[in-house]
């Protein structure tokens, strides 16, 4: 099947989903958009309608005011095809039903997506990969980076100086704060 013959099925199966195609000429994908309240029976459409058997990936991506986008990649192993299922979740109130019950495997990606964005699944979420004295969700975009603020650029230039030894103007990286802004003060 093509991407646009996947993406054209799913929303046939699935109410209220959109179908495009990612970019990416031979590796194109098909990538439907689903509301979340969709998104179990949008699994369960992915894995019975077009046979996806094996979940690869879940996660999602920080769109600042607008919310998250959390994407699921799975592949059919016997058609050998693969879709993006992506839903998005209120930045506000970042929930979202589990894919657990349909792919046992996405557990582990639920854990880690509640870690790093704060996007809360049914069940108990363990910590995964930070300390339990960590706090915040460090792949927000709203995210301080502390360890920039913190520790100057180590190199003996800063990057994008010339030879000629001229200085430009620092720049600090997006989402670091202005010295005096964020911290205790010295």
């Amino acid at each position: 099947m093509t991407p646009e013959e996947i993406g054209a099925h799913l929303t046939r199966l699935v109410e209220g989903a959109q179908a495009g195609v990612s970019s990416g000429g031979a590796y194109a994908r098909a990538v439907v958009d689903v509301p979340p309240q969709a998104w179990p029976v949008a699994l369960a459409a992915a894995r019975d309608g077009l046979g996806c058997d094996f979940f690869d990936w879940l996660t999602a991506v920080d769109e600042l005011d607008a919310g998250f986008d959390v994407v699921a990649h799975l592949w059919s192993t016997v058609a050998r095809h693969g879709v993006l299922l992506r839903t998005r979740v209120p930045a506000d109130a970042p929930t979202l039903a589990s894919a657990v019950p349909v792919y046992p495997g996405a557990a582990w990606h639920e854990r880690e997506t509640y870690e790093m964005f704060g996007i809360g699944f049914p069940g108990e979420l363990e910590p995964l990969l930070l300390p339990p004295e960590f706090e915040g969700h460090p792949l927000r975009k709203s995210f301080v980076l502390a360890s920039r603020v913190a520790k100057p650029w180590p190199g003996a230039k800063e990057p994008g100086e010339s030879e000629t030894g001229t200085r430009r103007q620092a720049v600090r990286p997006p989402g670091v704060p202005a010295p005096g802004e964020w911290g205790p003060a010295s």
